[in-house]
């Protein structure tokens, strides 16, 4: 056992981590204004520093090789799926033998095995599963996730933990998280201080519109042959589950059922422009990935995360944009935060709608539809003469089917006004959001 306590041997520390140790022992121009040079740092990043990643795919993969291989120890890793034959072709720590098994488990045994020392614990489950007791546990959070939903949820979490006195952030409560995106070719990485700097919400219009819609018009009024796709996915296919199996978006006899039943219903309601091909990109929600990116997105984060855990250099501020389709091309600039934003000011956001006469699904598809929001299925509370009133909740069968009626009925037939609030509950966040209504037509007032 070497002096630090690492188990390492002293001539490993000496020659495989001289690099860290040239960074962290010795002071610089880049360095932030904190920061002490010490062999203490390096004792800090392999023994005691505590990362989560959240994802273990193609940028996942990466992320924890680059963050075992940078000398973190301590690093717990979450994902939901399974390997799948599609990933081997990026996703490097898997094998065809590791097809069916947990990606988490899989990724975990072997970043343990292939680098001594490297303690990966894996969490085969959603994000959703844990509390604000387990991610309070972690010094930053990294993710390497495809779904712009998990961002925001995470996002609020970490901004659920912040603690304020009068009105003053306490620092000690801020998680850093540090977030990679890719598609195709392009990809961006991104330092969030929750409390401090820009979060996912003030940013939210730079994601692409959702490809999932709200469970009242896919069941009630499609208008769109996705809307017949995901109706089938989302609903039928619970229902008459011809293989009692979950949906396997690589089987084709389970791709075709989805398709004859997609066809049925868009003829019922006179939809054309559905086809197999439509179908496989709804199911699948199929975004093109590409390695090479993944590795550059995945090096970013992974000094990001270094540099924040020692503060050997000033961190990204704070939004880095890479594109290599016609050469190589990074940008990087300072993403501000938003004074009205819907996670992390602390102020109910305006939702500017016609007037009264509007209808309550009207309300829902702009809170699913619109780049301010993009929310995925959102349950409306109110209070109403001092009591809660529940609009409209998708998530709850028995709730749904009474208030389903709420739907068709306008604003003002439910009571609301200008300047009411709503308190929405969505899988886009861990909180109860606020939101305040505002009426662009006034109702009409007697002037006699």
């Amino acid at each position: 056992m070497d002096k630090m306590g690492l188990g390492d041997g002293l001539d490993n520390l000496q020659h495989r981590w001289r690099h860290l140790r040239k960074v962290l022992e010795r002071s610089g121009p880049f360095c932030h204004p904190d920061f002490e040079p010490s062999p203490d740092n390096l004792s800090f990043v392999m023994g005691s520093c505590k990362i989560l990643v959240i994802g273990a795919g193609g940028l996942g993969c990466e992320l924890l090789k680059d963050l075992a291989l940078m000398g973190f120890k301590q690093i717990h890793v979450i994902d939901m799926d399974t390997v799948e034959l599609s990933n081997l072709n990026r996703q490097f720590l898997f094998r065809r033998r590791d097809i069916g098994q947990s990606k988490a488990e899989v990724a975990a045994k072997f970043i343990n095995t292939r680098i001594p020392g490297c303690h990966v614990t894996p969490h085969f489950c959603k994000i959703q599963d844990f509390d604000e007791t387990f991610y309070s546990a972690f010094h930053i959070v990294v993710c390497g996730l495809d779904s712009v939903v998990a961002r925001r949820w995470i996002n609020g979490l970490l901004i659920s933990l912040l603690s304020y006195k009068d009105g003053v952030l306490d620092q000690s409560t801020v998680i850093p998280m540090v977030d990679g995106g890719t598609e195709g070719f392009k990809g961006n990485a991104r330092v969030i201080l929750p409390g401090i700097t820009a979060c996912i919400e003030c940013t939210l219009d730079l994601f692409p519109p959702q490809v999932t819609f709200p469970l009242c018009t896919i069941a009630n009024t499609p208008r769109l042959p996705e809307h017949c796709i995901e109706y089938v996915k989302v609903i039928q296919w619970s229902k008459e589950n011809p293989w009692d199996v979950p949906i396997d978006g690589d089987d084709p006899q389970h791709i075709n059922w989805i398709y004859e039943k997609s066809m049925e219903r868009a003829a019922q309601f006179g939809i054309q422009g559905t086809t197999y091909r439509l179908v496989q990109g709804v199911v699948k929600n199929i975004i093109p990935a590409v390695a090479s990116t993944n590795a550059v997105v995945a090096a970013a984060c992974a000094t990001e995360v270094f540099k924040l855990a020692t503060g050997c250099c000033a961190a990204l501020d704070n939004y880095m944009v890479f594109n290599d389709v016609d050469g190589m091309y990074t940008y990087t600039y300072q993403a501000e935060r938003k004074e009205d934003c819907l996670a992390c000011s602390q102020k109910p956001k305006a939702l500017e709608i016609s007037g009264p006469e509007a209808k309550l699904e009207d309300l829902i598809t702009i809170l699913c539809e619109s780049p301010k929001f993009q929310m995925k299925s959102p349950g409306l509370t109110t209070i109403i003469d001092g009591k809660n009133r529940t609009l409209y909740m998708p998530t709850v069968t028995s709730i749904e089917e009474k208030t389903r009626v709420n739907l068709t009925k306008s604003l003002g037939e439910l009571g609301l006004e200008d300047g009411s609030q709503l308190m929405v509950a969505d899988s886009t966040s861990p909180n109860t959001l606020l939101i305040v209504l505002k009426f662009a037509t006034p109702p009409d007032v007697d002037m006699t």
